[in-house]
């Protein structure tokens, strides 16, 4: 056990190594720095690919189910891309939101060596995770009339709401999941979440491809299928956590305790949804403002193919931005449960030199194969031409979006969900949307003017975020293990 609690620790919590000789031997401190510098980039690059490759996985599983979908007709292309897409933004982002709590619960805890309080968290956020997933079970039951007064089209809003009843198991599965990648990332157990990932997918394509070719159920196996395998995915990690030697400090079995840190975990976790939830839906309401303008069917194109970007494209630069996010927000959370706020900022410091490095490497790649990457989503010759003309603001936006990112996760590191909701609500919203409508409608920039609206949204959501990390007073959480003192108190 000792051995396994040093290896999992090792990455998080190391040894500050040099600071006693930190005055000695002045004139080599600079060397000093580069060497801590180099083992910092190291450990966040062995931390971030796992991190890449496990939400890859998961988002393939779902993209498989409506692939396989897609191939029966037009109309289940259609019903299954909305019903993804709806399941998304109200219920899997809301997930991931709020097991976005244990970020800042877990990887302070970890940090301060409170080992117990990690699993107690870990169960708190998952009772909370249950009750969240029957509201939206209950919302994804009634789709079809929501899409209907959404005035999406009555064939394709049928099909929707078929694919997504029997998407309803996998919403508690998933609520799950994320808890329990929390719990692990905070520990710096990644490794394993590669293994965990990647067997339920390839599982996931017999299952899917068995339910819906082999059987009666045909599309509605799809989603099915998608139910299927993340219980699957669950069942895994919860025996590895419950089984596992390296985590007899952290998980002590299932304890009525927990019960009583649900309020301090909804304190954190409801903000942290909001956060995220709040950005999917900026993105969803400029698909809207698309269809919206006269020549809707190009428009909503080139929205789509933007949207690719941000799926496909930006699912690796998402990916690659959000393990770097997930790095720096464990980092962060490690260094500060740890009273070490100084480690913590250069850890965000190497954080953000890895976000502009991977950053520029993805935009140069787009900019010199936009064309082919165009190509992909359309054969029109004028779709692809106005893609290439857009280009430009598409490689601002991803850029933006990785520093905001990486900030992001410095907020949940430190506990100010609270204050980065704010932000994303005026960044997008007030600022975003307002400058998206006004040029695209008042101006006639048209999707031109969508996009510039949401890079300056992204821009004040990133130049606040780094404002308020710049000049707030960097200090862990009060987690205290008595249950008088059960709720964090900001220092």
């Amino acid at each position: 056990m000792a051995g396994g609690d040093s290896e999992r620790s090792e990455p998080l919590i190391e040894a500050e190594v040099g600071e006693e000789g930190a005055n000695s031997g002045g004139g080599q401190w600079w060397k000093k720095a580069l060497v801590l510098e180099t083992e910092e980039t190291k450990k966040q690059v062995l931390f971030s690919l796992p991190m890449i490759l496990t939400n890859g996985s998961y988002y393939l599983i779902t993209l498989i189910s409506v692939m396989f979908a897609g191939h029966l007709g037009q109309l289940h292309l259609a019903g299954a891309t909305l019903a993804n897409s709806w399941a998304t933004v109200t219920g899997y982002a809301l997930m991931i939101g709020l097991s976005g709590a244990l970020e800042t619960l877990c990887g302070q805890g970890f940090g301060a060596k409170s080992f117990r309080m990690l699993g107690i968290h870990l169960q708190a956020s998952c009772i909370t995770s249950l009750l969240f997933s029957i509201i939206v079970s209950l919302l994804w039951f009634y789709t079809e009339p929501l899409l209907i007064f959404l005035r999406q089209d009555t064939q394709i809003a049928q099909t929707a709401a078929l694919y997504m009843k029997f998407l309803i198991p996998s919403i508690f599965a998933s609520g799950f999941i994320q808890n329990i990648l929390r719990f692990l990332q905070t520990q710096s157990v990644v490794k394993p979440l590669v293994l965990f990932s990647a067997i339920p997918l390839v599982i996931h394509v017999g299952i899917t491809y068995c339910l819906v070719h082999l059987t009666p159920l045909g599309f509605k196996g799809a989603p099915l299928a998608v139910s299927i395998t993340l219980w699957l995915s669950f069942f895994m990690l919860a025996a590895y956590v419950m089984f596992a030697k390296e985590f007899e400090r952290t998980w002590q079995g299932f304890t009525v305790e927990s019960f009583c840190y649900i309020f301090t975990n909804l304190k954190l976790a409801l903000p942290s949804a909001a956060m995220v939830c709040l950005e999917y839906w900026a993105f969803e309401i400029l698909v809207f403002l698309a269809g919206l303008m006269t020549n809707s069917e190009v428009t909503t194109s080139l929205i789509a193919i933007w949207f690719g970007s941000h799926v496909n494209t930006e699912a690796i630069a998402y990916n690659i931005t959000y393990g770097l996010s997930a790095a720096a927000s464990t980092r962060v959370s490690n260094e500060l449960g740890a009273g070490r706020p100084d480690r913590a900022k250069s850890a965000m410091l190497v954080t953000l030199k890895l976000c502009g490095l991977l950053a520029i490497i993805i935009v140069l790649a787009l900019g010199f194969g936009h064309n082919i990457w165009a190509g992909c989503f359309s054969d029109s010759s004028t779709i692809i031409k106005s893609f290439a003309s857009m280009t430009p603001l598409l490689a601002i936006s991803i850029i933006l979006d990785s520093f905001q990112g990486v900030l992001s996760g410095v907020a949940r590191g430190c506990g100010w969900q609270h204050i980065a909701v704010y932000v994303n609500l005026a960044a997008f919203y007030f600022v975003g949307m307002t400058v998206a409508s006004l040029l695209a409608f008042k101006f006639n920039l048209h999707v031109k003017g969508l996009w510039i609206g949401l890079i300056c949204g992204l821009s004040c959501q990133g130049g606040t975020l780094l404002f308020i990390t710049l000049r707030t007073k960097w200090t862990k959480l009060q987690l205290s293990e008595n249950r008088e003192k059960e709720d964090p108190i900001f220092a």
